[in-house]
């Protein structure tokens, strides 16, 4: 089991982990069986900037605070091609890191070649990460997958970014990526329809090797898929894990909690923000931008989301939302 409490989980929290709460965490993550451990922004390696959130400590010195407290966990990395470099991924082993997750959009595996490449020639345990799944179909999802595999990718996993997929389209597509490729899968689930738990019990009843999971579910908006839960909900199937479920359990409330409180961040919750997130199958990022165009052109929020939804629209597509906003606004006669 991979948990990404102290990477995607850093979103929550505007990146600011202090390196004690990053070791604190690592350590009780560790104590309770967890296989690898992702740390870092929650862009990615370097992914602290103005673009994305300054961080409050840099990744290379979140990753060698926390290398310096394991000793039986895996210290994972995510890495998004045009965000972090080579270079930066050789400062990370150097430092301590022995996996990176190679991120891109689930059509664009091409751009993270050359990563996966360098990654592999350095010795570490390579994942490609295709972000955004719910957005292509099972075989073009096969196409990029085995891309990433015929760069060297030790694994390939598919990720609901937007918490936009139900348990039978993960079973689906999980399903015909085991059947057609040679290296095992992995499937990263977020919970903007409250069901990233029955996501991953379906990824896993379809094949799936490696499972995503972040203590209270901790990640921007609705969250990820709860670690404490998963590990209950796999104990109950019969599924074998090396996670002790008490101790992940204190992890969480025992450890996380606290540092989540004491700095009067929110756990992460359902709300009606990631609902229609999730239903339209778009990047939680849109919803401010979304908010301020409804209020400028006066049209529903949702329905500037679901149209970005219909259009595809993913990071770096922000302009989109003025243009929807703006013919909303003609299309119902308000200006």
């Amino acid at each position: 089991m991979t948990d990404t409490t102290l990477r995607d989980g850093s979103h929550s929290v505007s990146h600011k982990f202090t390196l004690e709460e990053m070791k604190s965490v690592a350590r009780a993550l560790e104590d309770a069986g967890v296989d690898i451990i992702e740390i870092g922004h929650g862009d990615g390696l370097t992914g602290s900037s103005i673009n994305y959130g300054f961080g409050l400590h840099t990744d290379f010195e979140y990753i060698e605070a926390v290398a310096s407290v394991l000793t039986k966990s895996r210290l994972a990395v995510l890495l998004i091609p045009g965000i972090g470099l080579i270079e930066h991924l050789e400062k990370a082993q150097a430092l301590g890191a022995q996996i990176v997750r190679v991120a891109t959009h689930v059509t664009e595996a091409d751009v993270a070649e050359q990563h996966i490449k360098a990654a592999k020639a350095m010795g570490m345990f390579t994942v490609g990460f295709l972000m955004m799944a719910h957005m292509a179909s099972k075989e073009v999802i096969l196409e990029e997958a085995k891309k990433m595999a015929s760069y060297g990718a030790d694994v390939v996993y598919m990720t609901d970014s937007s918490g936009a997929m139900l348990p039978n389209e993960v079973f689906e597509k999980i399903s015909y990526l085991k059947a057609n490729l040679d290296i095992p899968i992995g499937h990263h689930s977020h919970n903007n329809l409250g069901v990233a738990v029955a996501n991953s019990l379906k990824a896993y009843e379809a094949g799936a090797d490696y499972l995503d999971g972040s203590l209270i579910g901790f990640g921007a908006g609705a969250g990820n898929t709860p670690t404490e839960m998963l590990a209950a909900a796999l104990d109950k199937s019969g599924v074998p894990t090396n996670v002790d479920l008490y101790k992940i359990i204190d992890a969480g409330d025992k450890v996380l909690k606290p540092i989540v409180e004491a700095r009067g961040s929110e756990l992460p919750r359902f709300n009606s923000d990631s609902l229609i997130i999730g239903y339209a199958g778009v990047y939680s990022s849109f919803m401010l931008h979304a908010k301020r165009a409804s209020e400028r052109f006066g049209v529903d929020t949702r329905d500037i989301i679901i149209e970005l939804g219909k259009r595809k629209a993913v990071g770096g597509q922000e302009d989109w939302i003025i243009e929807v906003a703006h013919n909303l606004a003609r299309d119902q006669g308000k200006i």
